[in-house]
């Protein structure tokens, strides 16, 4: 098969879509994966792509052959027309066009991460990297974050999306979702020492950007403020890795 060479072709023009614009990831309701390790997360989680680009000297043929085998559209592209569909400066020359992930929404979750307003594409990816890791039942996504299908957010993500459910969601929904948990705000100081919490209740746990503060919304919502001790003059750790450290003593104590 010769490879595709147009920028013009529909199908070359969705992908630049997808990669680029919010709203034809959410027109479509379709993503773009690029990369072996999303592609094969995507095909784990049962997930079928519309179609699969691939750069023709460059790719894991092995995947290719793969795709080809379960009968899945496969086409190859030129390096010029990869290149303008590429989100990655050292790209491993595949790109995958799926459904958006939808997981179930849990209808009685034990463990929820509210993000708040967190604008950071890679920030929210490390954050559904690490919800997924650490057992959270659902992410919910405030207005004012970052798409989380976003291509940075995706490839920070590592898979997750297909594992943990994230949802963008008014506070209105936030709040009629979390009634029955236990809801803890991360703060930089005062309120509960996050260690002293008891994780193995049912909660919901509120991050908020270090750069701008919790949200009124998310204040209101919040029954208790938590936080990370910390030595002195130093005044914030990155959201993300405050997220870590708490999800993970949720761990442990559910494994104690």
């Amino acid at each position: 098969m010769e490879p595709i060479a147009s920028l013009q072709n529909d199908k070359v023009k969705l992908a630049y879509g997808l990669q680029n614009r919010t709203r034809t990831r959410r027109k479509e309701r379709k993503v773009v994966l690029e990369g072996v390790r999303l592609i094969r997360d995507a095909l784990i989680a049962k997930q079928k792509p519309e179609f699969v680009f691939y750069q023709h000297d460059n790719t894991d043929f092995e995947l290719v052959a793969e795709l080809q085998v379960r009968k899945f559209t496969v086409l190859p592209v030129t390096n010029e027309v990869f290149k303008h569909i590429s989100d990655t400066q050292n790209s491993q020359g595949i790109i995958g066009i799926f459904p958006l992930p939808m997981p179930p929404l849990p209808k009685n979750p034990k463990r929820v991460l509210i993000l708040d307003n967190l604008r950071d594409p890679g920030n929210v990816g490390t954050m559904l990297r690490t919800a997924g890791a650490s057992g959270v039942d659902v992410v919910l996504l405030s207005p004012g974050c970052a798409d989380p299908y976003n291509p940075k957010t995706l490839r920070s993500g590592m898979g997750a999306h297909f594992r943990v459910p994230v949802v963008d969601a008014p506070w209105g929904d936030i709040a009629g979702y979390c009634e029955r948990l236990d809801v803890y705000l991360a703060t930089g100081e005062g309120g509960l020492r996050y260690d002293h919490v008891n994780w193995t209740e049912s909660w919901a746990l509120i991050i908020g950007s270090e750069a701008h503060g919790s949200s009124p919304d998310a204040e209101a919502l919040a029954e208790k403020h938590i936080f990370i001790p910390m030595a002195q003059q130093t005044e914030s750790i990155n959201a993300g890795v405050a997220a870590g450290v708490i999800l993970f003593e949720a761990v442990r104590q559910t494994l104690a």
